[in-house]
């Protein structure tokens, strides 16, 4: 990848952000950052609010290249990567394919199962007929998530058949895929992704049920841990498993992967986000900073992903 010292060789970068998935509003906060960041770097930067089309959204305005920083439906599935092949517009992160499976947590387990990769068992809910095998199958506790929801929105632990009923409600209400995982006793840790490396690794801890929107974005008891705990092997293997994911699925420039290690040392992949969250609270900034980038550094180097 070629790397731009010159700020004024990007040309003019939309900062798209907002959207209309249920992350829009952390996603306008991730993008007040990123944009504030990029003009610290001395780019010419426009913030633009995407509320409908984002073909709408960028008329009239002559951008050389987009800072997609759109969590969710619309942003991180592979539409608006779409959007802008179309339009003729290098965009930062992963591209249409990648990011249209990464969306579906469904479909990327099935591919890291199919590659080898350990993912927590799980069973597809498509109504209450479908209990009685997922209680059977996986028994309880789990934890019950629709398919294409990002920032944990939707997710439920489920300890006996009458919380199974009530979570498979509550996650069907998106309108995507539901399916119920095996709960996983361990602990939780992820893993930046920028530019091929992996970043160092986070080990989160909350009080609350689980590491839920509440714990993620507004919480003052989560903890976050980096160093992370691990041996310097056992996080050398995280971060190649990590790596590793990412390249099963097709993820180009920059991401996070989250992972469980259970009460056996397993390694059990969760999820991986592509357009991941930089908030005061996010993780990837929290891992740079730890390798020692500063977040307006840590802007511009996934600025740099668009030029793949």
């Amino acid at each position: 990848m070629n790397v731009f010292k010159n700020p004024g060789q990007f040309g003019r970068v939309a900062v798209l952000m907002g959207g209309s998935s249920a992350e829009r509003e952390v996603s306008l906060r991730s993008g007040a950052a990123v944009y504030s960041a990029l003009k610290n770097n001395g780019v010419d930067a426009v913030a633009i609010d995407v509320t409908g089309s984002p073909i709408a959204a960028l008329s009239g305005i002559k951008a050389d290249r987009v800072f997609n920083i759109i969590h969710g439906r619309g942003g991180e599935d592979g539409v608006l990567q779409g959007v802008l092949e179309a339009m003729g517009i290098p965009y930062t992160g992963s591209g249409v394919m990648a990011s249209a499976l990464t969306m579906d947590k469904l479909r990327t387990k099935l591919c890291w199962q199919g590659y080898g990769l350990v993912t927590p068992q799980w069973q597809v809910l498509k109504n209450a007929d479908d209990l009685d095998d997922c209680i059977a199958k996986l028994g309880f506790p789990v934890i019950v998530k629709p398919a294409q929801e990002g920032s944990s929105i939707g997710m439920s632990k489920a300890n006996n058949p009458d919380e199974l009923l009530q979570a498979l409600h509550t996650a069907a209400e998106f309108n995507c895929d539901v399916y119920a995982e095996r709960w996983v006793a361990g602990k939780e840790y992820t893993v930046g992704l920028l530019q091929d490396e992996a970043l160092p690794v986070i080990r989160l801890e909350t009080p609350r049920t689980f590491y839920d929107y509440e714990a993620k974005y507004n919480a003052t008891t989560t903890q976050y841990h980096c160093p992370c705990g691990l041996s310097l092997d056992q996080e050398a293997a995280l971060r190649k498993l990590a790596v590793t994911a990412g390249d099963v699925v097709g993820v180009k420039g920059w991401a996070r992967v989250d992972v469980f290690i259970d009460e056996n040392g397993q390694y059990q992949l969760i999820e991986i986000n592509t357009v991941p969250g930089m908030t005061d609270h996010s993780l990837v900034p929290m891992a740079a900073k730890q390798a020692g980038m500063a977040f307006d550094a840590l802007v511009w180097r996934i600025l740099e992903t668009s030029l793949a």
